[in-house]
């Protein structure tokens, strides 16, 4: 008889611990929607206190620690639950739900697609997979911008002018001066525009080491107020003509944003319509020197929320000069 009402008394024990635990669990339900989610994983973890085997607690205390943006604790939860429980496609669809808060996109779709398998018809693991597909790809077009953005090589896009400027100047030494001096020059501006999306108008001068006197030539020459008018513009020209004759310099390196000039025809009477980036922000590097004359467009885009220059582009320098001629033209060496 003692037998039989203690184990009457076991059963009642039990009974009451569902209860309570039912109990909890719908008191979380009701904070999680109301949005309290501290409160409803505390009422989680007491259920769990009373029924450690029961995968949906799990799966309710992951939803909450996701809310809270308790990753890692939301992660061990949802996977109890599909320990707890293999084929129950709720357990993969927490975790999937957690590893896209961590910005794991690949484990994400692939944790998304086995929820898929054990439930076919949900539409919002459908859903999470289609959404989930496009973060990924986003991440990896924005992780391949920043990429372009901090391996900047401007040798690679100028290398056909090698061989150009090698015939013009026959001196494997005057090329590497002069072929370094742009590529220095250039890169120093797309960086400059990938960090604070401008570049100052200057105009940069590759000066004779022996012959120059540095005391008085400077190696850069600001050029902001050339663009305001045709005669500002004249003026500096005759300027740096001279500056350039004067201080021995091999080469020189115009670079100038697009906006303080609209346009490179803006000095011939054009319209900004006849050029093709006329609607493009970005800015202008014009190359001289006695041998050789060349311009070159890099526009600007913005793209996954970064600022990123283009290549290159090539443009004719007797249609788009942003300066004419600074150098005295000198016929390529025999």
């Amino acid at each position: 008889m003692a037998e039989a009402e203690k184990g009457s008394a076991t059963t009642r024990s039990k009974e009451s611990n569902v209860k309570e635990e039912i109990s909890l669990k719908d008191k979380g339900n009701e904070f999680f929607k109301a949005g309290n989610y501290l409160k409803a994983a505390a009422l989680y973890t007491q259920a769990i206190k009373l029924d450690p085997s029961n995968p949906t607690l799990y799966s309710n205390r992951a939803a909450a620690f996701l809310q809270l943006v308790k990753l890692n604790k939301a992660l061990a939860d949802a996977e109890t639950t599909i320990k707890l429980n293999p084929q129950w496609e709720k357990g993969y669809f927490r975790k999937g739900c957690v590893l896209e808060g961590m910005e794991r996109y690949d484990d994400a779709l692939a944790t998304f697609q086995i929820a898929l398998q054990h439930n076919p018809q949900s539409t919002e693991v459908s859903r999470k997979i289609k959404r989930i597909s496009q973060l990924a790809r986003d991440k990896k077009r924005a992780q391949e911008v920043q990429s372009m953005r901090s391996n900047v090589d401007m040798a690679k896009h100028l290398e056909t002018l090698k061989s150009e400027m090698f015939e013009k100047l026959g001196s494997e030494e005057c090329l590497k001066d002069m072929f370094s001096f742009l590529v220095e020059t250039m890169e120093t501006a797309v960086k400059s525009w990938h960090e604070a999306s401008k570049v100052d108008p200057r105009v940069y001068f590759l000066l004779d080491k022996e012959k120059t006197q540095t005391d008085k030539y400077a190696p850069v020459v600001n050029i902001d107020k050339a663009f305001e008018s045709p005669h500002t513009h004249s003026n500096c020209f005759s300027f740096l003509r001279q500056y350039a004759d004067d201080s021995f310099s091999k080469a020189a390196c115009l670079v100038v944003p697009k906006n303080i000039i609209s346009y490179p025809q803006v000095w011939k009477g054009q319209g900004s319509r006849k050029w093709k980036y006329g609607q493009h922000d970005g800015f202008f590097v014009q190359y001289e020197s006695h041998f050789m004359r060349k311009i070159w467009f890099i526009a600007s885009t913005n793209e996954k929320g970064q600022t990123l220059c283009r290549n290159p582009e090539v443009l004719d320098i007797g249609a788009h000069e942003v300066l004419p001629r600074l150098f005295k033209e000198k016929l390529p060496n025999p």
